[in-house]
């Protein structure tokens, strides 16, 4: 049963954005991809191996395209249906469901209407997607630089050259690289006033080097690697988004600009935050399963039967509920044009994503070494949940700009 339909209809010269009815996906469906996911997470939690065969099945249910428009084939999907496959691939999964929240939040930018890409680059991507499961990502993190949200010049350097450019650079955290198929490289030109901006590369080009470096604590199958660029020829036109440096940040630029910033962070937060509390459903699933099997023979029945433990579980129960309103109606904002400032988009990461780690902190707890036994999945979640934190925003960015607003609105009100 597919998703969606994958159809190929016949290029344009304008690019379409207007949507027929945005795709549903089949909760049935999305049930029984979290278990196929599941059964194989700890052999691709111990190999850190590219999840391959899950991108497989996601594309044979039209789900890697699900954000491209509909006049490309895609699902036209909104926001809250992409959040119900990011949850239902992480909880299965949640390696393969970073690199999926990678792609979609691409798409989600090239099939706005105000995008400054070249149309028929965008449409060449999200086609690409659609037809062949083909994946984006932006690399963006440098050894000097760090994340390029705390501001500062990238070392990767775009020249020009003939009719094309060519780059060289260095990047970091290059999430699903070994399944990419197109790299969004965060970059300067060598110009006398150089802009920063956005190059598409393909993944094969000759001069893109992968240095499989990534050894992490957590979602150790998402295949972070290193990238190297070594004189890597691009066409001229792949510079899809060239700006001086100051124009890059949140307050600046057109009102439309800010507009799609914000749009952009709130996808964004919406995604990482159903992921990371997928992972505290999985642990919490694996919890209540324990409590109720666990019978001690000095307690004669099992561990759930404890007022202790079932006021425990009712604070995760507390927790997962807080966290499901607070994405739903995020999302649902979102839909109908609603995005909240990226400062509150920041706080609901902050929120959901530390609800998340507390989850599954009590599931350890309750279950003793058993959580922490490695034939059990519970380590595993916890892991993977603490990869939360270091996801940008982070949350001391996140507090001070909070903090920050807060103090002008009380300052401008006295």
């Amino acid at each position: 049963m597919s998703a969606l339909p994958l159809r190929r209809p016949p290029a344009t010269n304008e690019f379409p954005t207007a949507n027929a009815a945005p795709a549903r996906v089949d909760g049935a469906l999305l049930a029984r991809l979290s278990a196929q996911f599941a059964a194989t997470a700890a052999d691709h939690d111990r190999s850190g191996a590219f999840p391959r065969q899950n991108f497989d099945a996601l594309q044979s249910h039209g789900l890697v395209g699900l954000l491209a428009p509909t006049a490309h084939g895609g699902g036209g999907a909104t926001l809250a249906t992409a959040r119900r496959v990011i949850a239902a691939v992480a909880r299965g999964e949640p390696a393969t469901a970073l690199i999926l929240t990678m792609t979609y939040l691409q798409h989600h930018a090239l099939a706005r209407s105000d995008s400054r890409w070249p149309p028929h680059l965008r449409e060449r991507v999200l086609r690409d997607a659609v037809e062949h499961g083909a994946l984006i990502n932006a690399l963006r993190v440098e050894p000097a630089l760090g994340s390029p949200a705390r501001g500062g010049l990238p070392a990767t350097v775009a020249r020009r050259e003939g009719n094309g450019w060519k780059i060289d650079g260095h990047k970091l955290y290059t999430t699903g690289i070994e399944g990419l198929s197109w790299l969004a490289v965060w970059a300067r030109t060598d110009e006398a006033a150089p802009r920063t901006g956005v190059f598409l590369v393909p993944r094969h080009a000759p001069g893109v080097r992968v240095i499989a470096s990534w050894d992490h604590l957590g979602l150790r199958a998402s295949g972070s690697h290193e990238v190297v660029f070594e004189n890597v020829a691009i066409d001229l036109d792949h510079a899809v988004d060239l700006r001086a440096p100051a124009d890059w940040a949140p307050d600046a630029g057109s009102q439309t600009d800010i507009d799609a910033h914000a749009t952009q962070q709130a996808w964004m937060t919406v995604l990482l935050g159903s992921l990371y509390d997928a992972v505290a459903q999985a642990a919490n699933d694996w919890l209540t399963g324990f409590l109720n099997r666990r019978a001690p023979g000095s307690l004669g029945a099992p561990l759930a039967s404890l007022p202790r433990v079932q006021e425990h579980v009712g604070e995760i129960a507390a927790l997962l509920r807080t966290n499901r309103v607070l994405l739903d109606d995020a999302a649902r904002a979102v839909d109908e044009g609603h995005a909240q400032p990226a400062t509150e988009s920041g706080l609901l990461k902050y929120t959901v994503t530390d609800n998340a780690v507390r989850v599954v902190e009590i599931a350890l707890q309750l279950s003793g070494n058993h959580g922490l036994a490695r034939q059990n999945p519970l380590e595993r979640h916890h892991r993977d949940v603490l990869c939360s934190r270091i996801h940008t925003p982070q949350n001391d960015a996140i507090l001070i700009a909070a903090g920050a607003r807060a103090l002008q609105s009380s300052g401008a009100a006295a």
